[in-house]
């Protein structure tokens, strides 16, 4: 598998500038068939075992494949502090206006679910971007400010809020605390999609780990309420956790997506 060169775009108005970092590859053959998007999680990069393993499914296969790091994450310039779903939606929609294909199918992880389900409703407005053809949401956390920091917010967490800007809490996946912001928690309030009906237009495929403790596999089935128009498979898997990166939750993922690129290549012909 060939080694892709890290590109840069730069994304925001003057003042707000920040340098975008994403990985590309190419379709081998088929120029029409959907181009894989990867878009993970809160903290994580285009390198990690999900989004490779995604980019060697595609170079097999011979498909297109977009992976980029929102600001603040990865490769990508920025202050992570000024992360929010409106920010890291913006450079989402930026990478696929710079790539511009012409189909796509979205694979969101966690927090990358969320922004997908906004990058399908600005794509809807925006008549000229990319199809989007199939969805694959794993341990998605869309609403996860309002539903799940929110509610659970300790006094001393409300205070730092409101004192400082943010409040720290251990992470399990990294020696540095995660940081929360008020602007992300505020932010995340103006980007809900919870709140009705989500018409994605395209088959989804959810894929949630009954161990998961961070986003508990009740969620997903929350955001299935609201999927009620479209084509729906949900797999828990029942010892699986948040990181679904077991060589077994590979499988799981590279099936579905195997899945969705059919589908979509079928409503093509």
């Amino acid at each position: 598998m060939t080694e892709q060169p890290i590109e840069f775009i730069t994304v925001g108005a003057a003042g707000d500038t920040r340098e975008i970092a994403l990985l590309s590859r190419d379709a081998r053959d088929d120029d029409d068939a959907p181009t894989l998007v990867w878009l993970g999680g809160y903290r994580s990069d285009m390198t990690g075992t999900k989004a490779v393993e995604l980019d060697r499914f595609a170079a097999e296969h011979g498909l297109a494949c977009i992976r980029l790091d929102y600001s603040g994450h990865g490769a990508s310039k920025g202050d992570f502090n000024k992360g929010t779903i409106s920010r890291w939606l913006e450079e989402t929609i930026a990478v696929l206006r710079y790539k511009a294909p012409k189909r796509i199918v979205v694979i969101g992880s966690s927090m990358g679910g969320w922004i997908a389900l906004r990058l399908i409703d600005e794509l809807r407005k925006d008549k000229t971007g990319p199809q989007v053809s199939g969805l694959l949401l794993i341990a998605p956390a869309p609403d996860f400010t309002a539903e799940l920091i929110e509610p659970n917010l300790s006094d001393a967490e409300k205070t730092s809020l409101v004192e400082r800007g943010y409040f720290e809490e251990p992470s399990e996946y990294s020696s540095e605390p995660n940081i929360f912001t008020r602007d992300l928690i505020e932010d995340g309030r103006n980007n809900l999609v919870l709140h009705g009906i989500i018409e994605t237009g395209c088959p989804v495929h959810i894929l949630q780990g009954m161990k998961d403790d961070d986003v508990p596999y009740t969620h997903a089935l929350k955001l299935l309420e609201h999927l009620p128009i479209d084509d729906v498979v949900l797999s828990l898997i029942r010892d699986g956790d948040h990181r679904l990166s077991r060589p077994q939750d590979i499988e799981r993922m590279l099936a579905a997506v195997k899945s969705l690129a059919a589908s979509a290549n079928r409503s093509r012909s």
